[in-house]
């Protein structure tokens, strides 16, 4: 389905409800070292539930080796910084989505190394900094599913 990545997460329960949002939607998760905390945290855990049997996770040492790993794809960068609203890109089935750190967002380097049209971000009211983590890549991660046909879902 899709594939999304969280460049050095911090937060176990964002962490934990986006394996809970992959599980129910097919989607690979990737996760880029470090992390905030352990693969065993209760807090983490607890977010996800028991979902975390259904959900296809893959660790990465760094950008670098998440990159190769997804040579193939279309990968969108998610950021407050964003280009154009998330809504305005056409997805397709295979594409991924790059979501920052929950203090930091992306690197600029790393959101810089996009095309402007593959940088989107989510829409908010002016004077707003950030959504919950967990919360836009259930926006984004929906908006690409609807927009391929809801494929797979019942």
């Amino acid at each position: 389905m899709f594939d999304i990545i969280l460049f050095q997460p911090e937060i176990p329960p964002n962490t934990g409800n986006i394996i809970r949002l992959c599980a129910n939607t097919g989607s690979k998760l990737h996760l880029i070292k470090p992390l905030g905390f352990s693969l065993e945290d209760k807090r983490l855990l607890r977010a996800g539930l028991d979902y975390h049997e259904f959900a296809n996770i893959k660790i990465h040492e760094n950008w670098e080796d998440c990159l190769i790993d997804l040579q193939d794809r279309r990968i969108f960068a998610v950021s407050t910084k964003g280009n154009q609203h998330h809504h305005m890109a056409s997805y397709l089935v295979g594409d991924a989505f790059l979501f920052g750190a929950e203090s930091s967002g992306l690197k600029i380097e790393i959101r810089e190394s996009f095309p402007a049209e593959r940088c989107i971000r989510v829409p908010m009211v002016l004077g707003s900094r950030s959504l919950n983590l967990s919360n836009t890549v259930s926006v984004v991660i929906y908006e690409a599913w609807r927009q391929t046909g809801f494929g797979g879902a019942i």
